[in-house]
């Protein structure tokens, strides 16, 4: 998880926003994880984890920085294996890693900036599809509204063993393919999906990349989708490591400082 202070940005939503924020909610039992269990964990070598979700039988969506290791080096993908809907030792699919690619534009290792949180997006290719009827991929959508309701299902260091719902929280800005939201996440809660509930089934509308701070307030900051999902699964189709793509902006509005 990459933490940030995030020292301006305009156009945040009033503090009010906060008080529609519902509470974590654990996902600890069969009946109360029905119907999120392509929601998984991200073992990494059994030395640390991220939060992923399926978008395909053998396609897990998460943030690319998870693919890295505390010094910077790229994660083989044999390391990393998805337990979809892990809960207290057990999950409904286990699942080893056979590809994973990253947005092109991604660099660990360069400055924390607007650039970094937004292209911070991973797709791992499965090594078999889930076929468990109770492992049902979610389907994408364009990125929420600023003020918009969302929620997001993910793992933490305090519940690494099974996943918590916060079924609404508030997308206090967009800018520039960052979404800055009040979604209560931690170390661990890194490629955590984020939902909008709009059409009435959850769609998978950005993921989690980053916790922040906005005039003393934590935020979460999600990344953008958009063409990146398309991008990725050429990038897999073609095998090839490396996709250009141009057109994006760079300039946010928004600095971001190490802590």
């Amino acid at each position: 998880m990459i933490r940030v202070f995030l020292t301006v940005l305009a156009c945040l939503a009033g503090a009010a926003a906060f008080a529609q924020d519902t509470r974590l909610r654990s996902l600890d039992t069969s009946d109360a994880g029905r119907g999120w269990d392509a929601v998984g964990r991200i073992d990494i070598d059994g030395r640390g984890f991220c939060t992923g979700a399926l978008i395909a039988p053998d396609l897990v969506l998460t943030a690319a920085h998870c693919l890295y290791d505390r010094d910077g080096a790229r994660i083989a993908p044999e390391r990393l294996q998805f337990l979809a809907g892990w809960r207290n030792g057990r999950a409904s699919a286990y699942r080893n890693v056979r590809r994973a690619v990253l947005h092109p534009d991604y660099a660990y290792n360069g400055p924390i900036d607007a650039a970094r949180v937004r292209n911070d997006v991973a797709l791992l290719e499965l090594s078999q599809p889930i076929r468990n009827p109770s492992v049902l991929p979610f389907q994408t959508a364009e990125r929420p509204r600023s003020g918009e309701r969302i929620g997001v299902v993910s793992y933490a260091m305090d519940r690494a063993e099974a996943p918590s719902l916060q079924e609404t929280c508030i997308v206090r800005a967009r800018q520039e393919g960052i979404l800055v939201m009040s979604c209560n996440i931690d170390f661990g809660s890194s490629g955590a999906p984020v939902f909008s509930f709009e059409t009435g089934q959850p769609q998978i509308v950005s993921v989690v990349s980053a916790m922040a701070q906005v005039e003393g307030e934590k935020v979460s900051l999600g990344t953008a989708l958009g063409d990146t999902l398309a991008l990725l699964r050429a990038q897999l189709a073609a095998d090839t490591g490396r996709i250009s793509v141009g057109g994006l902006r760079r300039d946010t509005g928004a600095k971001f400082v190490k802590p």
